[in-house]
């Protein structure tokens, strides 16, 4: 596997070309994941939910991604490296700056924010200080209690606005890759229409330029529930890696996320 940068995806972009991303959490897992050719790996602050066994993703602490982060550069050198800013961890542009950069120097080529064009200006101040940032727009699960639960976002017109504009102030101040979770179809393809980053979902049909999931999900193994958006490529398969690399063929060739899968 040839090492990915965010100038490869910019390519896939242009050239039309799907792409897909996962959850990682440790060295052998990523090593598995090099193996099947996954571009995007993401540390995420899932791990709150699926590792560590928390109802949500407010507990997990930047100590926690960067421990993970490591592993997980450890056993892949070329997949591109997201890492979550955990909950409270970007409350202020002071505070990003210095907890990116733990994760930077763990390993991460990028980091993760959650939220909407408030955060403009953070940033603005981690790509000036040469720190990549995808912000993640829709369902942004650090906002449960706020948002009352885990809901579809982009129904009501007024919110569908707010999340576009969001997206392209967004991109203006810097942002490299934009990630929508669970918003409806017709959203996600008008921002990945609109944008000239790459755009990565979750929950929001086949129009983005990549897909993400849960590593658990894709294995059909998380301890809660499996979520509506996502599907069992270990079933089929009947062996991990077998079903990593069908669950990248059927993101390539536009087979996932089918309808069923899409709000």
């Amino acid at each position: 596997m040839k090492k990915v940068t965010i100038s490869t995806l910019n390519k896939l972009k242009s050239d039309g070309k799907k792409f897909a991303s996962i959850t990682s959490y440790d060295a052998s897992f990523s090593k598995l994941f090099e193996e099947a050719e996954v571009p995007v790996l993401l540390v995420g602050d899932s791990l709150g939910m699926v590792l560590q066994g928390h109802d949500s993703t407010i507990p997990v602490t930047v100590e926690d991604i960067a421990y993970h982060t490591k592993n997980v550069r450890a056993g892949n050198k070329n997949s591109l490296l997201m890492a979550d800013m955990p909950f409270m961890s970007y409350a202020n542009v002071h505070d990003a700056c210095i907890n990116a950069g733990t994760l930077m120097r763990a390993g991460a080529n990028m980091v993760k924010i959650e939220g909407g064009g408030w955060l403009c200006e953070t940033v603005r101040e981690l790509t000036r200080r040469s720190v990549p940032v995808c912000v993640h727009l829709g369902l942004t699960p650090q906002s449960v209690n706020v948002m009352g639960g885990y809901k579809v976002q982009g129904r009501d017109q007024s919110l569908h606005d707010s999340i576009i504009a969001d997206a392209l102030a967004l991109e203006e101040a810097g942002a490299k890759i934009i990630l929508l979770e669970c918003v409806t179809k017709e959203l996600a393809e008008k921002i990945t229409q609109a944008l000239n980053v790459p755009v990565i979902g979750i929950g929001a049909g086949n129009v983005t330029d990549g897909q993400i999931m849960v590593m658990h999900d894709v294995l059909g193994i998380s301890a809660n529930y499996i979520p509506m958006f996502s599907k069992n490529f270990l079933e089929p398969t009947g062996n991990i890696l077998d079903a990593i690399k069908l669950y990248v063929k059927e993101v390539n060739d536009l087979i996932f996320p089918a309808e069923e899968h899409t709000f």
